[in-house]
């Protein structure tokens, strides 16, 4: 019989935190952080990380576990999180997966293999070494020419994944993009149900843009000034992460303050647009626009509804077990 997991996913900024809350608690539930940030530690105001306070009891799993110079990747996420799956199941409760990195719920809910392809490790040093010369996207730029779907879901900067794709082809003939989409067919081995959540596009719009002021009201120049401080560079992964690199642009004389904070809001809105096209992709996925709930109670009685119909054992006691 297959296992419980439900997943709240969404654009960033549409108000996945406070919601994923108040569902986990409603089902006797913890929370699989699904961020690519979040996993980081001192990477707090960026990452919009939910504070220990605001937790209301409900545990969190894959939030502050890594330094920012350290390797974190999908595979690491999968192994963890379905770790952190077997704990929850044992205590009785249900995995609850949070988070609006939907390439990293993809492969957890869908058991995507990523087992490594064999090969001659020489030629990852040859791609390291082009990267480290000519730039990430010079090497992003041979992988439009042998896989364009692949680069299309694989940013420029994101060094790792692009050399991944580039080995792939290199020593099996097919495109990555091909492996992934033959995985995606998988049938999940969990018993799921798949919540987005969405908001009206220009309401989205602003309420990145309040976010943004936000974190820089909170000190989100001074907390990128410390990880610079600690050795953090533009060419690490977390670094990546918005907000982060504008800022570090900043820091290293390149762009005016002002110049950097449109950017980070600009950034942002193309960032939630490319989520909301991801999910689309997906299927299983049942949307929750939220205009068409009165307020938060009436949303989360929606989704508790939903989860009864669809066989996922509800235990409304307002509290986790632990």
């Amino acid at each position: 019989m297959k296992k419980p997991v439900i997943i709240l996913t969404g654009p960033t900024a549409v108000g996945k935190t406070d919601l994923s809350i108040e569902l986990a608690l409603s089902v006797r539930g913890e929370i699989i952080s699904a961020d690519s940030m979040q996993v980081y530690r001192h990477m707090d105001i960026g990452s919009a990380k939910i504070r220990p306070e605001e937790m209301r009891g409900v545990r969190h799993h894959l939030i502050d576990c890594y330094e920012p110079w350290e390797e974190f990747h999908v595979v690491e996420f999968q192994r963890a999180a379905k770790s952190a799956m077997e704990e929850i199941w044992t205590r009785g409760n249900i995995p609850v997966i949070a988070g609006g990195t939907g390439f990293y719920i993809q492969a957890l809910i869908k058991d995507i293999d990523f087992t490594e392809t064999g090969g001659n490790p020489s030629y990852r040093k040859e791609l390291e070494r082009l990267a480290e010369e000519k730039g990430a996207e010079f090497l992003h730029d041979e992988l439009v020419r042998v896989d364009p779907v692949a680069a299309t879901e694989i940013h420029a900067h994101n060094v790792k994944r692009t050399i991944r794709a580039l080995e792939y082809f290199h020593y099996t003939g097919e495109p990555i993009s091909v492996h992934n989409e033959r995985e995606k067919k998988r049938e999940s081995p969990y018993h799921f149900v798949y919540f987005v959540l969405n908001r009206e596009r220009s309401e989205l719009y602003q309420r990145i843009d309040q976010r943004v002021d936000q974190m820089m009201a909170s000190g989100l120049l001074e907390e990128v000034q410390r990880l610079k401080e600690m050795g953090c560079t533009r060419s690490m992964v977390s670094m990546q992460g918005l907000g982060y690199k504008e800022l570090l642009e900043h820091l290293d004389g390149e762009i005016s303050l002002p110049e950097a904070v449109e950017k980070i809001k600009r950034d942002t809105r193309h960032f939630a647009k490319r989520q909301i096209t991801w999910f689309k992709r997906e299927q299983d996925v049942i949307w929750l626009n939220r205009q068409e709930y009165e307020n938060e109670e009436a949303l989360l009685k929606a989704i508790l509804q939903i989860c009864r119909n669809r066989g996922i054992l509800i235990d409304e006691t307002n509290g986790c077990r632990d």
